[in-house]
């Protein structure tokens, strides 16, 4: 089901969000009765605690929150999210103590707290309701909850039922909500239209490659947004080990946010002209699949010589990004659960992002603090640039020694593009559960630019 907020009514239950600093003056305008039972329940603000004031009639007068300190806030983010999954069956209204973006972002909380993830157990208990707040606009947080929740069941879904075929039908889905055209290049198909390199990669695989093309709109700057579709990746002949091809079902999390996030933009009609490019593929293992040493030719015409089959994710973008260029758009986007050195260097919980134009940079950032999505500028470093050329061929998709990994791969992506560019490299992965984040896939960076295109698009 939609997440959605509850219909408004005169029985809502009040919420008084409660700091350090208020927790005096909310508590003195209790009842007698009411001071003494938060008294007795230790009721002191502290970010998490939860006090449900009773009526007189055993039901529920108000629920005051605790939100702590702004130091103990800075600490992780949705915590409106946590309270929501304390609160007992009802539905609720924010009467006090959130305003500008700590009440949106609390709102949003409090729909995202709503997703799980039950494809295969059965539906889970829903949490209370809550009345949108007069200040938000309900729409549109309800929409970026919903693009957030759909990015989140994609990488959840493991392979066995989210293959370039279901990736397929996703897409076609989501085009079909919003009345955009998409066209599918599929399987031999791909060599044909030029599209080598996603042909390569993913012919080892039963499930044929493809690459999925996604409209929308007739008028402002064309936005393209372009996302890895590794449906789930082996590492190929340079075979993963057990313990870290576990995780490879979420290794089309760039697909998956690039997907959420066009939700988000066609359901707020933003006045662009979306293009989505997904390259869908599994990274398999066959008597066909590309070897270590192979030299490949690009789309662009570029050779890339292969020194990790396991390094396959930029391979298939190369070609998405030289499609995208093709039509000389304002801005391409691409996202990609590209390198496991991002993770290394900022953890799962920040996008890293690469761009040179500071002004797409500063708006991202600035987007990221005030909506609650981490993000972090990392550089095209160009002395880095003879790391990925190895000689034999233009390019090289993994090179040796291991520095830099991340920063190596978005420079290898930005030979595919002569459009202002912006790459991120995701982990699509929430390793465990925190407020309004359950453990599993997760959407990272989509709000931030979300929020950043009306500066970088001048819409």
């Amino acid at each position: 089901m939609p997440l959605a907020f509850a219909e408004p009514t005169d029985a809502a239950i009040p919420i008084h969000v409660v700091t350090g600093d208020t927790v005096e003056t909310a508590l003195s305008a209790l009842p007698p009765e009411g001071q003494a039972w938060a008294n007795a329940q230790g009721f002191g603000g502290s970010l998490g605690q939860v006090l449900v004031v009773p009526d007189t009639k055993g039901g529920i007068s108000q629920v005051l929150v605790g939100y702590g300190s702004a130091a103990s806030r800075a600490r992780d983010r949705f915590h409106m999210g946590a309270m929501a999954r304390k609160l007992p069956d009802g539905t609720y209204e924010i009467a006090s103590g959130l305003s500008g973006d700590d009440l949106d972002e609390a709102a949003l909380a409090w729909l995202l707290a709503g997703y799980s993830y039950d494809r295969y157990v059965g539906p889970s208990d829903p949490i209370a309701g809550l009345v949108a707040p007069e200040e938000v606009d309900a729409a549109r947080i309800a929409i970026i909850a919903n693009g957030e929740a759909l990015t989140r069941e994609l990488i959840n879904t493991p392979a066995s039922d989210m293959g370039p075929d279901e990736l397929e039908e996703a897409a076609r889905t989501l085009a079909s909500e919003h009345e955009a055209q998409i066209n599918v290049i599929t399987g031999d198909d791909l060599i044909t239209s030029n599209f080598p390199m996603i042909h390569t990669v993913g012919r080892a695989s039963t499930r044929a490659p493809r690459l999925i093309d996604m409209r929308w709109g007739d008028a402002g700057p064309q936005l393209t947004l372009v996302g890895k579709g590794v449906c789930f990746d082996t590492g190929g002949l340079n075979i993963k080990p057990g313990g870290s091809m576990g995780l490879m079902k979420k290794d089309m999390g760039g697909a998956a946010t690039v997907l959420g996030l066009a939700h988000m933009i066609m359901g707020l009609d933003l006045p662009v002209r979306l293009r989505v490019l997904i390259p869908a593929v599994e990274n398999g293992i066959d008597g066909n699949a590309f070897r270590p040493q192979d030299v490949l030719m690009s789309r662009k015409g570029l050779t890339v010589e292969i020194n990790n089959t396991d390094a396959e994710g930029r391979l298939v973008l190369a070609d998405a990004l030289t499609l995208s260029d093709e039509d000389d758009p304002a801005l391409v986007i691409s996202m990609a659960t590209l390198t496991g050195a991002a993770r290394v260097a900022v953890g799962p919980d920040i996008a890293p992002f690469f761009t040179d134009n500071d002004t797409h940079a500063d708006a991202v950032a600035k987007a990221a603090r005030k909506v609650a999505d981490p993000v972090w500028r990392m550089p095209f470093h160009e002395p880095y640039e003879p790391m990925i050329e190895p000689g034999i061929a233009d390019l090289d998709n993994a090179p040796k020694g291991g520095f830099a990994g991340s920063i190596t791969a978005a420079l290898f992506l930005r030979r595919f593009v002569e459009s202002p560019y912006m790459h991120f490299d995701i982990y699509g992965w929430q390793p465990s559960s925190a407020p309004s984040r359950p453990r599993g896939g997760v959407g990272m960076g989509a709000r931030a630019v979300l929020e950043a295109l009306p500066q970088m698009l001048d819409l």
